[in-house]
Order: structure tokens, then C-alpha cells, then sequence
């Protein structure tokens, strides 16, 4: 079997059924010039090939054929369609970026699925992940005597909608995970954290990241936002929650799994 991940401006091509085609041939005629990357991928539990492709231009009016956003395909794919179309995005970004050797300007040429290789000096390179962290920081209150938890949520300045997200940022050269973490809140939020504990990674495709997420309790400090990058945030409350990301993110995995917890 034959998956065919096809890519254009940030939208993927997908059967009118909400599925990856899948065939000997491509869904679409391709140019000469459209690169196909084929990787070997393990596809419920079989191993399949999984063809790569930059369209030049998104498909319209095909029978059986749509286009739709790659962060809203989320909600049609399964989890393992949407990663495959993830990596294959990050494929093409990566592509793009790499066209000429960084040491002598010659051609880069694919050597692996995942590498290229300059056809001038040899030089070899493979994809890079911009790797950033998201941490969900919380406290516990008092009311009367009865304990309650609040967590920290904050609007960044680039959020496209009006939700309210976690305080994320990119690890810097020469910085272990957790050291980022207590960097970015302190620089987002001027408070201190403690007990940070891991929670889990996911592939952020937009355009090559990978997202590592955490846990962490207030330590101290007064709220004192970085207006360069975030708009609005504060402490809340599971009763007092804002519009919060939606189930793509992992900073929404992060804030439900908050609102199983007893405190």
C-alpha cells in the first residue's frame, strides 16, 4: 500500500471521507519538477510506503478530493494520519530551506529519505527541530478554610483568536529543559516555579517544532506580565476558565488534565 501526503501553503490533501489517499499513483497529476520524497513508514502494524509532495497549487474541483488546513485536519484524521501528515510537512519546510549547501553554496541533494547531501563538498545535513517548552504553572489558594487550585493562563501577543494558553518558549543554546522553563515564566510572568516535573512531548509541524511539556507550582513572586509578548493573563480557577486552546495543542492536554485533578 501506497499513502500519498500532499501538501500545499499549509493545507493537506485529503479524501472528501476525511482520509490520506492512498494508491499506486498520486491522487493528482504531478509537473516533473514536484520533488516525491518516499519514506518507509509502519502503518497499523504493516510496513507501507508514504510518498511526500509539495503542490504548487491547492486542488480544487476533484471529485472525492479536498483541501484542509493541516492543524484542522486534528479533528477528521486519525492520530496516526495526522502525524504522518505532520512529519511530511515538516519534510517539505525542511526541503525548502535546505536547497544549497551552507558551506560552499553547492546543491543539496536528498542522500536518505531524511538527509541531503552537497553534491560540491559532501557535506551532510538532516532535518532540525526548534525545540520549545510549555508549562502549565498552578497554586493552591485558600477560601474559608477550603483549598482550591488556580492555574496560570496567559494571551500572547501572536495568539490568532481570543484564547487563553500556558507559558511556552524555545530552549536556548546551552540550556537544559528545565532551566527554560524557570527562564520563560520568570521572563513572561516575573514569578518564580517549583517542582517541575515532565509531562509529555508531542510534533508541533508548524513549521518544525517539538514541544516538550511540563508541570510546575508557584514559588513566588508578584504577576508582572512581559508586554512584548503577552496581551493579557492571570490565575485562574476551573469555575472562571477563559476560551482555552483546542484539542490539538498539548497546552490543552496539560490544562484538562489539571481539571481531573482534586485540587
Amino acid at each position: 500500500m501506497t499513502i500519498w501526503t500532499c501538501l500545499c501553503q499549509g493545507d493537506v490533501l485529503l479524501t472528501t471521507d476525511g482520509r490520506l489517499p492512498h494508491g499506486e499513483q498520486p491522487p493528482v497529476p504531478l509537473q516533473p519538477w514536484n520533488t516525491v520524497t518516499t519514506l518507509q513508514h509502519t502503518w497499523k502494524g504493516q510496513v507501507v510506503e508514504v510518498k511526500v509532495v509539495r503542490l504548487d497549487t491547492p486542488i480544487v474541483g476533484v471529485e472525492d478530493l479536498q483541501m484542509m488546513n493541516l492543524r484542522a485536519s486534528f479533528d477528521v484524521l486519525d492520530a496516526e494520519s495526522y502525524t504522518l501528515a505532520g512529519k511530511a510537512a515538516e519534510l517539505i519546510y525542511w526541503d525548502q530551506n535546505t536547497r544549497y549547501c551552507g558551506c560552499c553554496g553547492g546543491e543539496m541533494r536528498f542522500h536518505t529519505e531524511i538527509s541531503k547531501r552537497c553534491c560540491e563538498c559532501g557535506k551532510e545535513v538532516w532535518p532540525q527541530l526548534a525545540t520549545a517548552i510549555i508549562v502549565r504553572v498552578t497554586r493552591i489558594r485558600q477560601l474559608d478554610n477550603c483549598p482550591y487550585s488556580e492555574v496560570l493562563l496567559v494571551h500572547a501577543n501572536n495568539f490568532r483568536g481570543d484564547y487563553y494558553g500556558l507559558v511556552a518558549g524555545f530552549v536556548e543554546t546551552g540550556e537544559t529543559l528545565e532551566e527554560c522553563v524557570r527562564r520563560e515564566v520568570r521572563e513572561e510572568t516575573g514569578i518564580e516555579v517549583k517542582n517541575i516535573r515532565y509531562f509529555a512531548s508531542q510534533p508541533w509541524p508548524y513549521p518544525c517544532g517539538l514541544m516538550v511539556g511540563f508541570t510546575a507550582e508557584y514559588a513566588g513572586g508578584e504577576l508582572r506580565l512581559q508586554r512584548s509578548e503577552l496581551s493579557n493573563g492571570g490565575w485562574f480557577t476551573r469555575d472562571t476558565l477563559p476560551h482555552i486552546p483546542g484539542r490539538v495543542s498539548l497546552a490543552r492536554r496539560l490544562i484538562d488534565d489539571w481539571q481531573k485533578i482534586g485540587l
